[in-house]
Formats: structure tokens, C-alpha cells, sequence
């Protein structure tokens, strides 16, 4: 790294990624003197961002490591679904402190819906224990296609109210009213749950995998994929939409985007919840669905499976393209009737060589993997070498 470059957040980058984790080993990674890496790494410390470690004996003076000390602060991250809404404190490691989850409908609109999350926060961050000053993000997930650049909803199907809301701003609003009016506004992010999922999945299961899908098969269906180790978005917010590809043989299935024939009116727990209800089991939702699985009902096992076999006809095609090593299945319809649907129509259809080092398996996160996934987007946004370096600036009023 030119010496140039290797800045405090460069510095922290490092040692978060455990590249270089003593003084030392900063050293010879940027090239820089012994006394430049002591005046950066003493902002890290005055920020209270590091920690010193004792590193392992062999023989001699055990040797001073660093690390990131993921205690200092904490993510306000929230999950919201269709029908319910899921909120947690969490420190800068993942580690859940206090969460709350409670029925929360998404086509209420985003005015309603983000002031009831916001009335969460003081009783969430109590039961934690921390003070809103600790506070540094808020990491939002959402049912639909986000632009990353604008953290808008870009014409969501089944998001009613929310299409080019500005999230941002208005979490941001909502948050200081209950927590802290006099405080600069909290950074918010916002992403699709999909692409929130498959990020905590691959970093915390499967960091070694390159290439990764995951699929999220509820109300809707969308995917998100990490390619080395970093959400793919697309243009604007719109990669991983396979909900609405269309299939060629059902022009009859009216989906929710108001269009025929998506593979999300034929496939997702939605559409297996109306054809359940139309067979006389009472279900209204693809929540429902889970709890029929769960239970092993007879129609809800032989849809699940049918739905995963035309979930797999668009899948041959993305893991044709994409070719990844893991494909994760998550969401209400995750079950072994689905995957089994799935790999059916994977390795009857796609070329041997396609799925040979294929991974096929079910979310290991579970209801958890949304919640984690926008934890770490935070973290990884305001730590990163460029940020987190004008965040120290700030702070201190020097250049770091």
C-alpha cells in the first residue's frame, strides 16, 4: 500500500480484515515510519475504535496485539416484512443486545410504519443498556427494490406508498423525536432484504465462497448476490428480481405488480397460500404456509415442492449465468419440500458442470439473516477507510 494512502481508516481496515494486527505488521504493509503508525493509531484509540490484545508467547515478551473494538458503538438494524416488523440493538461484532418484533403491516405506508419502528427505539436501547449517543446507524431492510445510492424504493410491487419515499430523511426524523431531538442526524441505510440475507449469510457462513446466491421465497420472491464478498445491486437497486420473470405456460396467474404470468403469482408463499385456501385449508398468508409445513400438511408438502420445481426453471438459467458455489433457499416456503422441488429441476436441467461444486442448502441465519445483514452494511459503510477517515476529522478537527 503507498504510504500516501495508508490512512488512519486505512489503518483500520487492516486490522479489522486481520491483514496486520500489531505495529509491526502495519509497519511493513503500508511503509510507513513507526511514528506515523503511532499518531494514527492513537486517533483510532482516542476514538475509541481499538483495543490492545496479548498475543501468544513464544518464549520471549508476548507481543501487543490490535483489534477493533466492536463494543464502542452500536446499530439500531430493522427488519420489516409484509406483515410484521423486527428491530434489535446490535453491537459492532453482530452480537444481538435487545430486539423487538411485533405485527406490522408494510401497505400502512411508510409514514406510519417508520414512526411505530422509531417508538421502539428507547424501550430496545433501555433494555440494552446503552445511551443514544452510542448510537451510530440505523440499517434498514425492505420487501422491494432499493437504489443504493438514493436509499429510495424503486416501484416495489408490494410496498403500496412507499415508491421514491425518502426513507432517509424520514427514519432520521422519526428517530430524533424519540430518541434524541439535539443530537446530528444518525446515518440511515437502506437495502433490500434479499441482498441484506444473502450478505450476512455469506459472511458469516460461507466467506470463502466467491460467488453467492441466496433466494427469499414469502410474499414475494427476489435473490440477492455477493460477489467477492460484496452485494451486486445492479444499475439501480433492480438485480436479484426473478419474481417477476415471466413463465411461459401461466398467463392466467395475475401477480401482484399487476402483470401475468411472474413466477412470483405461481411460486411464492402468497400464491401457495391462495391455492391452500381455495382447497379448503384455512391460510392467508405465506407465514401460514410455514406453520403447514412445520406441521407436515399433505397440500401445503406436495405445493411447497411443486413451487420449488418452478422456482428451480429460473434458477438453471442465474446459476448458469452467475455460477456461484453456495445457493442458499430462505424466506417461508424454505423447507425440504422446497429444496428438494429445487434441486430437481437444478440438476435435471442445468449442465453437470453448472452445478458440480453447487451448494444447495437452506438459510442457517433463519429469521435473523435480514437483521444482520443491515447491522453489517452500517458497519461496513461508516468504517471504511474513506468514511470512517472523515468521521475522525471530524471529530478531532485534523486531518487523519
Amino acid at each position: 500500500m503507498p504510504a500516501n494512502q495508508a490512512s488512519a481508516g486505512h489503518l483500520l481496515q487492516l486490522i479489522r480484515s486481520g491483514q496486520a494486527t500489531t505495529r509491526g505488521e502495519l509497519q511493513l504493509a503500508t511503509g510507513l515510519s513507526r511514528s506515523t503508525v503511532g499518531h494514527r493509531l492513537d486517533q483510532l484509540f482516542d476514538a475509541g475504535w481499538l483495543s490492545n490484545t496479548t498475543g501468544t508467547s513464544t518464549g520471549g515478551r508476548p507481543s501487543v496485539r490490535l483489534e477493533f473494538d466492536s463494543t464502542h458503538a452500536v446499530v439500531l438494524a430493522v427488519d420489516l416484512e409484509t406483515r410484521h416488523g423486527r428491530a434489535a440493538v446490535i453491537d459492532l461484532s453482530g452480537r444481538i443486545l435487545a430486539e423487538h418484533t411485533a405485527q406490522l403491516l408494510i401497505a400502512d405506508g411508510p409514514d406510519l410504519v417508520l414512526d411505530t419502528v422509531a417508538s421502539w427505539f428507547p424501550d430496545l436501547l433501555a433494555r440494552a443498556a446503552v445511551e443514544a449517543s452510542a448510537v451510530c446507524g440505523i440499517g434498514l431492510s425492505v420487501p422491494g427494490p432499493v437504489d443504493w445510492d438514493t436509499g429510495r424504493v424503486v416501484q416495489p410491487p408490494i410496498m403500496p406508498g412507499w415508491d421514491e419515499y425518502p426513507i432517509r430523511s424520514r427514519m432520521q426524523e422519526a428517530y430524533a423525536r424519540q430518541v434524541n431531538s439535539a443530537a446530528a442526524p444518525v446515518p440511515v441505510l437502506v437495502d433490500n432484504d434479499a441482498n441484506l440475507m444473502a450478505y450476512a449469510e455469506q459472511r458469516h457462513h460461507y466467506p470463502d465462497c466467491s460467488a453467492f446466491v441466496l433466494v427469499k421465497v414469502s410474499t414475494g420472491i427476489g435473490a440477492g448476490v455477493v460477489v467477492g464478498g460484496e452485494p451486486y445491486r445492479g444499475i439501480d437497486g433492480g438485480a436479484g428480481d426473478i419474481g417477476h420473470i415471466r413463465l411461459h405456460d401461466r398467463s392466467d396467474a395475475l401477480c401482484m405488480c399487476g402483470s401475468y404470468g411472474c413466477l412470483a403469482a405461481v411460486a411464492s408463499g402468497r400464491a401457495i397460500a391462495g391455492q391452500l385456501a381455495a382447497a379448503g385449508v384455512p391460510t392467508s398468508s405465506g407465514s401460514d404456509v410455514r406453520t403447514h409445513l412445520a406441521a407436515g400438511q399433505p397440500d401445503a408438502v406436495r405445493l411447497a415442492r411443486e413451487a420449488g420445481q418452478r422456482v428451480g426453471e429460473v434458477l438453471v438459467t442465474v446459476v448458469t449465468l452467475l455460477n456461484p458455489g453456495v445457493l442458499v433457499l430462505a424466506g417461508d416456503l424454505a423447507s425440504t419440500p422446497f429444496l428438494t422441488g429445487v434441486r430437481e429441476l437444478l440438476y435435471q436441467r442445468a449442465m453437470p458442470r453448472t452445478t458440480a461444486h453447487l451448494n444447495v442448502v437452506t438459510s442457517r441465519l433463519g429469521e435473523y439473516a435480514a437483521l444482520s445483514g443491515a447491522a453489517a452494511m452500517v458497519v461496513e459503510h461508516l468504517y471504511a477507510p474513506e468514511l470512517a477517515d472523515a468521521r475522525l476529522q471530524a471529530a478531532t478537527g485534523s486531518p487523519s
